[in-house]
């Protein structure tokens, strides 16, 4: 299975000033496969020493003892039977079991900077953060080697990196039609809809879009999600603090669609727990985003400054981090995605939370505007100093949000993402976009390099 980040790991590790790198990501997201299967075994062939701190028990408690890199070497060295130097790649997985590794990414950064090392964790910024403040428990601050590593996170598969693996011929067809900035022929835009649709049903989850690619069959990926996401819920018991977070961040994981899904999509914590205010929250949301299990989105209002800044008040948006999951959760039937009749079906709030993971993907944050009354734009993003407000429509839909919009603020053009083909309105400055072509929408606000019409 190909993995846009690859290119991230190439470019890591022909860069002669490297550091150590982390590899983020929620549980299953390919983690482990994208570095060791795919990368590793490409570009360290039969010369690289995997560590998984779940299973290594021995290495696992030598690294518990000490952060001297020098001394982690030479036991992995005698260890493994294998000389390590700079062409000998470490890799130490599910870095959350031993957090003193960590520590020693300072070290190894310091002093053999030319060995390269990848180190992968889910939810480890949450065990470091209970580590260190237990109730009763030491004080010391954990050593967090700030500007001796780098770092990238990984996400489901976006729609793009779905298509590469699910039909590589259409993937190339929309990318050089996007390039060209030319609208896709009739047909083949219903076409490039439908792979939309099952992605909407399957997500991104390796697993889940392993299964579907080798079999095609919806429910038989519909069967991994669940597993998925009811294992997602048991790990919600893993390093949190106490009962009350746990039973809290599971509550609110599993109402997000309904949060989305009624009028006002901000996030009401009465809707998950009867009274509760957002203070009460506060932890499972840190936790949950940490955990890159969940995506938040902050409101803006009215005239917008840059750089965009969530208030600290600021009323705020929860969404899912894959859409399989999402799917899951609405509880919407399979068949509902390849009938006739999906389009009355679907909600408009599918479409949002999918651009909310596409643009998060990428590496853009996510805000979105509020004004008066009921106008609202579900996305803003700023790239390269200018405002691109994203509206988000199931079908063609008003602009009457974007007027009210642009009576207090200032931007290059609105993009309209929907199942419509590509255009673009000189008079509105509103670009038109399918949502076949926003993963590349996403990467280009992402790296500023939007067209200029």
């Amino acid at each position: 299975m190909e993995r846009l980040a690859m290119q991230n790991l190439i470019a890591w590790t022909q860069n002669k000033k490297r550091k150590p790198l982390i590899v983020w990501g929620a549980r299953q997201v390919g983690k482990t496969y994208l570095v060791k299967d795919l990368f590793a075994e490409k570009y360290y062939k039969d010369n690289y020493i995997y560590i998984d701190f779940k299973i290594d028990d021995n290495v696992n408690e030598f690294c518990q003892k000490t952060a001297n890199a020098e001394k982690i070497i030479e036991y992995l060295s005698l260890l493994k039977g294998r000389h390590i130097d700079e062409n000998t790649l470490l890799i130490f997985d599910e870095i959350q079991e031993c957090p003193n590794i960590i520590s020693a990414l300072k070290y190894f950064c310091q002093d053999f900077r030319n060995i390269p090392v990848i180190a992968t964790g889910s939810m480890i910024r949450i065990k470091i953060q209970r580590t260190t403040h237990k109730r009763g428990g030491s004080h010391e601050k954990f050593l967090f080697p700030v500007g001796k590593i780098n770092q990238i996170t990984i996400y489901p598969l976006s729609f793009d990196e779905f298509l590469m693996n699910k039909n590589r011929i259409m993937y190339d067809t929309i990318q050089k039609a996007y390039k060209a900035k030319k609208p896709l022929e009739a047909a083949i835009h219903e076409l490039a809809m439908e792979q939309v649709y099952r992605y909407l049903l399957v997500g991104g989850m390796p697993e889940a879009v392993d299964s579907y690619i080798e079999d095609g069959d919806l429910l038989a990926s519909r069967e991994i999600l669940k597993e998925l996401y009811d294992n997602y819920l048991a790990d919600m018991e893993l390093y949190q603090a106490s009962q009350e977070a746990i039973v809290r961040s599971r509550a609110l994981f599993s109402n997000i669609y309904k949060e989305l899904n009624k009028e006002n999509k901000n996030f009401s914590p009465s809707l998950v727990e009867a009274k509760a205010k957002t203070r009460d929250f506060a932890t499972s949301i840190q936790w949950l985003t940490l955990a890159h299990i969940v995506i938040q989105s902050y409101q803006l209002k009215e005239h917008i400054t840059m750089p965009l800044v969530a208030d600290e008040d600021s009323y705020f948006r929860l969404f899912l981090c894959d859409m399989g999951m999402f799917s899951y959760q609405s509880g919407i039937n399979s068949v509902s995605f390849v009938s006739n009749e999906r389009e009355n079906t679907l909600s408009g709030i599918f479409f949002e939370n999918f651009i909310a993971n596409e643009l998060t993907a990428k590496g853009n944050n996510l805000f979105y505007w509020k004004g008066k009354s009921t106008a609202e734009l579900e996305f803003i993003v700023e790239s390269d100093n200018k405002l691109y407000p994203i509206d988000v429509k199931k079908g063609k839909g008003t602009l009457n949000s974007l007027e009210k919009f642009s009576n207090h603020n200032k931007f290059e053009y609105a993009i309209k993402a929907s199942r419509n083909n590509f255009g673009y309105n000189f008079e509105q400055k509103l670009l038109t976009v399918p949502f076949y072509f926003f993963p590349f929408v996403a990467k280009d606000l992402a790296e500023g390099n939007m067209t200029t019409f």
